[in-house]
């Protein structure tokens, strides 16, 4: 009941206006990490920060429609669109982060535990995403574990998934770690009402 209350407050204190600000920096937050990580071949990705971030401040619906975004950008940019399908991924890692946050408080553990779940969540979705579109492949050094376990016998499932597992608990407990850290360092007027409150 007093995150109902409190987000209603919230919602009165921020402007439609900065709302469609912070989720166009938190696009492009995404899709700058994105690239970089990519380019690196980075075993991770950070490129649902900004979604998480937005799905804690503002909900899952805004979380949601900002990883979409992110992948639909990011593919008009580059030119290719074997990557949009994985707006699916962002969409469910928004979804979780946002609804879960609506009835916890956003702390430590929690952010721990979210991260774990999202980050066994993601390979579940994007797994068969990414055998479609890449064969099982990430364009990552894990790339490696994948030839490995399939040279070893394991099915192609099997093979893509679990160093997806690894990557993804990687980026998400870390992603979701490093957003409660910058909502640790800022005033406490500009915390989300999730953060750090006690039940009445």
């Amino acid at each position: 009941m007093y995150l109902k209350e409190e987000k209603r407050e919230m919602n009165k204190e921020i402007s439609g206006t900065t709302r469609l600000v912070l989720c166009g920096l938190a696009i492009a937050l995404n899709i700058v990490l994105g690239i970089v990580t990519a380019a690196l071949k980075f075993p991770f990705y950070l490129d649902v920060m900004g979604t998480i971030f937005i799905a804690i401040y503002f909900g899952p619906w805004y979380g949601a429609v900002v990883g979409a975004l992110t992948n639909i950008l990011t593919s008009l940019f580059s030119g290719s669109f074997t990557g949009m399908p994985f707006m699916l991924v962002s969409i469910v890692v928004a979804l979780i982060v946002g609804f879960v946050f609506r009835k916890v408080k956003f702390n430590f553990v929690t952010a721990l535990v979210v991260g774990i779940i999202t980050g066994i969540a993601a390979p579940v979705v994007g797994t068969p995403i990414g055998i479609a579109v890449y064969g099982g492949l990430t364009g990552t050094i894990s790339d490696v574990a994948v030839m490995f376990l399939k040279q070893s016998g394991a099915g192609i499932f099997a093979a893509s998934f679990i160093p997806k597992l690894f990557n993804n608990l990687l980026d998400k407990i870390g992603s979701i770690l490093i957003v409660y850290l910058v909502v640790l360092s800022l005033p406490g007027n500009l915390k989300p009402k999730c953060f750090g409150k006690n039940k009445r």
